[in-house]
């Protein structure tokens, strides 16, 4: 394993100096920059880092990137049991318990001990431009994480935060269908809920409803959810009202986190959970929700990464299995080498 110092990346805001880590997030109500990685299973590290500056994305450096090979992927539900896994969670859906609920597998492969996940960042910025991309390094805690997110989870500027859920997956926009809208729709509503719990009453509002954003690959709808946080809550309570995030749970999240749990085989670790920066001092953050996202098992010599689709009545099992074979089909190939670099955005 190469001697990585610690560092984090956020488009082209870089922060290195590490002065502290904690698992305590009143600290992002405290002072100082802090780079935040919450797992799906709710872990916490928040790092603390001296010096801040802007610096583009550096060029992929030839041998930098040592990635698996495309044939080593290994997925923690294969195709049998994935659709298996939404027909169950239509049966549920059936019986009243649930309305939608996120399905996730892991997709992992051996990594060589020097791989360096912000080399890695250097190829998705490329290859997958995404507006939370970044890079989290802290090897000495367990944290080694290079996402290509499009999705916010939360946004803060003083008292205001903003959450931008996505759900619906297409190849283009003429390939989305009702059931993706309804999706979308269903999971708003529960974002407004879980904002609500710690914004002023009356003050949490949906400026955007289903809008379609085109990504590299594929098409999303996106909205938009904001609120004024009451005067009494900060990052403590907004995550805790908040996380994990809806648009990768379900809805009701409290049985959609019971079905995933019966269901999946694998933990989701960053993937699902919340990636970014708190400037304390300001007063500003702005966390994604960690989809389109790599990290390195050390202890298990890997690499990995998740992909995963919304479950309603109207779902079809093999729509489903494909959707995350979409998902997962051009970040596999930029770190396998078998994407070419298309530039930088």
């Amino acid at each position: 394993m190469l001697d990585l110092p610690p560092l984090a990346r956020f488009g082209d805001r870089v922060a290195t100096g590490l002065l502290d880590v904690t698992s305590d997030p009143a600290a992002l109500d405290s002072t100082g920059f802090w780079a935040v990685c919450a797992d799906y299973e709710g872990r916490l590290t928040c790092a603390r880092f001296r010096e801040v500056r802007e610096e583009p994305v550096p060029a992929p450096r030839p041998g930098g990137w040592r990635g698996p090979t495309a044939g080593d992927w290994t997925s923690s539900l294969d195709h049998a049991m994935y659709t298996a896994g939404v027909r169950r969670i239509r049966e549920h859906i059936a019986a009243g318990e649930v309305y939608q609920v996120n399905l996730c597998r892991v997709l992992s492969a051996p990594i060589a001990s020097d791989a360096d996940v912000d080399a890695l960042t250097a190829l998705l910025a490329r290859g997958n431009p995404a507006p939370y991309a970044g890079t989290i390094r802290l090897p000495e805690h367990g944290v080694e994480i290079a996402t290509a997110s499009p999705e916010l989870f939360l946004r803060r500027d003083g008292r205001v935060v903003e959450s931008g859920p996505i759900k619906g997956t297409g190849r283009t926009e003429a390939d989305l269908l009702e059931k993706d809208y309804a999706e979308n729709v269903m999971i708003v509503d529960l974002v407004r809920n879980d904002i609500g719990r710690v914004c002023a009453t009356g003050s949490v509002t949906v400026p955007d409803l289903c809008a379609a954003e085109k990504h590299p690959g594929l098409v999303h709808l996106v909205s938009t959810v904001r609120g004024e946080l009451r005067a009494e809550a900060g990052w403590p309570e907004l995550l805790a009202a908040t996380f994990p995030a809806g648009s990768i749970t379900g809805a009701p999240k409290s049985s959609a986190l019971r079905i995933i749990d019966a269901l999946e085989t694998a933990p989701r670790g960053p993937y699902c959970g919340g990636l970014g920066w708190v400037d304390a001092d300001r007063g500003v953050g702005e966390l994604a929700v960690g989809i389109r996202t790599f990290w390195i098992d050390r202890a298990a010599g890997v690499l990995r990464f998740g992909a995963g689709a919304g479950i309603t009545w109207g779902s079809d099992p093999e729509g489903e299995w494909h959707e995350t074979e979409l998902k997962a089909a051009r970040l596999l190939a930029i770190a396998s080498g078998e994407h070419q670099d298309c530039g930088p955005g």
